[in-house]
């Protein structure tokens, strides 16, 4: 297997359905259009393939400059834990090292908190910051 990386805000609604269905990102999916339309307004985009197969997206807005936000990070499931994500959020942090304050938001769980902590993010539970969000459910 050799995972090529892509940064391009285009990748075709089938592909993109797919991966987000695999991860059981089904808000995402009830509207494909709007799905696609959301990665194009995107900051910036990085993709993982596998021999033309769609296997991990990270996706990034802001403004590039003051702040980050990572919006998306996923992978295949039966490509998981092969190092993908942590490559792709290396990439990243690496694109926007400038970028004083970067964010993202995710769902509590242990190996969630442990990927993004070896990534170098610290929860806001554990330091001087506090964190908001409101929800459109």
């Amino acid at each position: 297997m050799t995972i090529v990386f892509r940064e391009d805000k285009y990748i075709e609604q089938v592909q993109l359905k797919a991966l987000y269905e695999d991860v059981e990102w089904y808000a995402y999916t009830n509207d494909v259009d709007q799905l696609q339309q959301a990665i194009s307004n995107s900051l910036y985009v990085l993709s993982a393939w596998d021999e033309g197969q769609l296997v991990g997206l990270l996706r990034a807005v802001g403004d590039g400059l003051t702040i980050l936000y990572i919006q998306d990070v996923l992978v295949l499931r039966r490509y998981q834990n092969q190092g993908i994500a942590s490559a792709m959020m290396k990439q990243v942090m690496e694109k926007y090292k400038a970028v004083r304050q970067k964010v993202l938001l995710t769902e509590e769980a242990p190996d969630v908190r442990h990927f993004y902590e070896k990534n170098g993010f610290q929860s806001c539970d554990q330091g001087t910051t506090v964190a908001f969000a409101s929800f459109n459910l």
